[in-house]
């Protein structure tokens, strides 16, 4: 089934070249369903590029899904032309009054800074609140996630002493779970963050708990126990280049970056890297729709008595 997106979209005809089904709104409008309506809150500076690789993530399940592609309004990006921000985009004073099935929060390049120190902080703050009382389940990517750690639980961040990049092999900790329905006892995902969280931080909630964590990278899936929040502290949407065009951009700036971890064969980056967490990074984002999204969401968003408490009989 498709995923439904703007007829214009630059993302359509990526998505289209590799096989994948989308529709367009104008024929979308002519199907007597109600497609899921998700929103992607896009924190990074390449925003095509970012929105291409989560709408990828989210096509390859039998459900129409219904995208808003939205940003901050006190932080403007500058590597994102802006008609297609005025074209694609729309703000939170756009959405604030609509109610949504599943909702997303990217990463973004600020993880040196303390989060009060981000412009769009308090905005973000606004956002977070907002969602626990108007989406069913929100995913929270790398930074995102950090943050919703850190907003929601206290949870705090620590500096690195390297960046982390790289692929890593990681530990599913709780097969039954449904979120991680599928997956290999070990898996591999991307990380590219110079700070993390520490499952230390993380077992002191009982409401959180932790699925998956990575002997080398640490904390890599905690989910706050009712369903409703899931953050996810890799990058399990990324492109084959991904890491590569962060490495060489890093190079190219003077920084003297360590080369990926488990990325390039032989550790030669003259060499094409090998995708090997493609599967995983699939099922992550179909098991979110399918089991937190799409099984237990309700078909009438606009009661707030549909979000007061929408996994109370899910069974875990």
């Amino acid at each position: 089934m498709p995923i439904k997106i703007a007829d214009s979209l630059p993302a359509r005809a990526v998505l289209e070249s590799e096989n994948i089904f989308v529709m367009t709104e104008r024929r979308a409008i002519t199907q007597d369903i109600r497609p899921l309506r998700i929103a992607l809150l896009n924190l990074m500076p390449l925003k095509i590029t970012t929105e291409t690789q989560i709408l990828r993530c989210l096509s390859n399940t039998p459900l129409q899904i219904e995208i808003d592609l939205v940003q901050t309004e006190t932080y403007k990006s500058t590597h994102t032309p802006e008609d297609h921000l005025l074209t694609f985009y729309k703000t939170f004073n756009d959405i604030r009054h609509n109610r949504y099935d599943g909702f997303i929060i990217t990463g973004a390049p600020v993880e040196l800074m303390d989060f009060e120190q981000v412009d769009y902080w308090d905005e973000l703050v606004e956002i977070m609140e907002w969602t626990k009382t108007h989406v069913h389940s929100t995913l929270h990517i790398c930074w995102g996630a950090q943050a919703g750690l850190y907003h929601h639980y206290h949870v705090p961040k620590y500096v690195l002493p390297e960046k982390m990049s790289g692929i890593f092999e990681h530990r599913v900790l709780v097969p039954t779970e449904r979120l991680l329905r599928g997956f290999n006892d070990v898996f591999f995902a991307p990380h590219s963050r110079h700070t993390e969280v520490r499952a230390s931080d993380i077992t002191k909630h009982p409401e959180l708990r932790l699925l998956s964590v990575s002997d080398e990278a640490g904390v890599y899936i905690v989910e706050a126990r009712n369903g409703r929040q899931i953050f996810v502290l890799g990058h399990s949407e990324y492109d084959r280049d991904t890491l590569k065009q962060e490495y060489f951009r890093d190079l190219s700036r003077g920084l003297e970056p360590q080369i990926p971890r488990h990325y390039f064969p032989n550790d030669d980056p003259t060499q094409e890297p090998k995708v090997t967490w493609r599967s995983h990074g699939q099922l992550l984002y179909t098991n979110w729709l399918n089991y937190y999204v799409y099984q237990t969401t309700p078909y009438d968003l606009s009661t707030e008595q549909a979000f007061d408490d929408p996994f109370e009989d899910f069974e875990k």
